[in-house]
């Protein structure tokens, strides 16, 4: 008796998965964290129309949802100042990314994004047979100038490029992306992931026709809108790029309630400027609190601070161990330099105080080793 033929670039994979989430490393530890500070998840939650539309939604969850996603797309059109079919909704923005890759990338192909980005997307185009070349991060930023160098060297497909940065927080002005436009070679696509821009400095969004083919932008619900649980992102791009996902898309992979809860987020703009204040002031007391304790909170763009620990990673590490020991939920960067630090997201109050706690046990047992 025989199990399944995998091929041969399925069986080369390692069985990983690219994060280890908070509720894993409860069941390890035997208890629930105190503090969930490590997936840049809204602890503010989401807008209560959101709240309500999903409720509403529930007794109607036994319909499939619409396979065109009709009123979320031209509720973002209408958002956005683009006709609805520059836009593609997806199971987040993790789900869009795997789309775009098996709709662009072929073994063998040259994908090129930074050295310790968002390890997701590396996980796609792995899958797909891609080949990853990354470009190491200048001064804490992702390098644009020397991504789309390093494109035009290799002929890529695609360029991953986020603006803000997970997991740095760090941003570049939308002016400084506009002017890199035309350094994008032919045949390639600019990924423009803007997962945070809902936090980041007014600029720092540039402006692109949507019918530029060389662009991709994606955002997301999961952070300012709060709906990181419901998995909505969405994609603006040149009709032909838009009009291809539905060759290899999951036509019923959104659920049915969440694109109503997401209608509903995008209408109320007040909720979301609480929360920007929010997570603003969270902010500002994490780098009051790394300060306190001799620790460096670099500037951030996003609704997390990317806090230096002064060291190197295995420094960084026994902080990081040492605050999950006292029930604070944390990461870290994965490439050096960057993994001198760790990765704390917004709290409420109550949520930042419990790490005002943690923080100095954690320093104190990482310097007795």
């Amino acid at each position: 008796m025989t199990g399944p033929r995998y091929p041969d670039l399925i069986a080369r994979l390692p069985e990983t998965v690219p994060f280890v989430g908070p509720e894993v490393q409860e069941r390890a530890r035997g208890a629930a964290f105190r503090a969930r500070l490590g997936a840049n998840e809204s602890v503010f939650g989401p807008s209560p129309r959101a709240i309500a539309a999903l409720q509403d939604e529930a007794s109607e969850i036994w319909k499939y949802a619409d396979p065109t996603n009709h009123d979320l797309r031209h509720a973002l059109a209408d958002h956005l100042g683009c006709t609805v079919e520059n836009v593609i909704v997806g199971e987040g923005i993790d789900g869009l990314l795997g789309y775009l890759v098996r709709l662009l990338v072929e073994p063998g192909d040259a994908v090129v994004t930074s050295d310790g980005a968002y390890p997701t997307f590396n996980y796609h185009v792995s899958g797909f047979g891609g080949v990853l070349d990354k470009v190491p991060y200048r001064d804490d930023a992702e390098d644009l100038p020397a991504l789309l160098a390093r494109a035009t060297e290799l002929n890529a497909k695609l360029v991953y490029f986020a603006n803000p940065d997970n997991p740095m927080g760090s941003w570049h002005p939308g002016h400084v992306i506009e002017e890199a436009l035309d350094q994008i070679p032919d045949g390639t696509l600019l990924v423009l992931d803007e997962a945070y821009i809902e936090f980041a400095p007014q600029g720092t969004a540039p402006q692109i026709d949507p019918e530029d083919p060389r662009v991709i932008r994606l955002r997301t619900f999961s952070k300012g809108y709060g709906l990181a649980g419901a998995r909505v992102g969405y994609g603006i791009g040149a009709q032909p790029l838009i009009r291809a996902f539905d060759k290899i898309r999951n036509h019923f992979g959104m659920n049915r309630a969440a694109q109503a809860a997401a209608v509903a987020a995008l209408a109320d703009t007040t909720w979301l400027e609480e929360v920007q204040q929010l997570v603003t002031d969270a902010k500002t007391r994490i780098a009051q609190i790394a300060a306190e304790n001799g620790l460096t909170a670099l500037p951030s763009a996003t609704n997390f601070v990317a806090v230096d620990c002064g060291r190197d990673a295995a420094y960084a590490k026994r902080v990081l161990d040492g605050l999950i020991a006292e029930g604070v939920f944390v990461r870290m960067p994965f490439v050096a330099p960057q993994n001198r630090c760790i990765r704390v997201s917004a709290g409420t109050p109550s949520d930042l105080d419990v790490f005002a706690e943690a923080l100095p046990k954690a320093i104190k047992q990482a310097n007795s080793v």
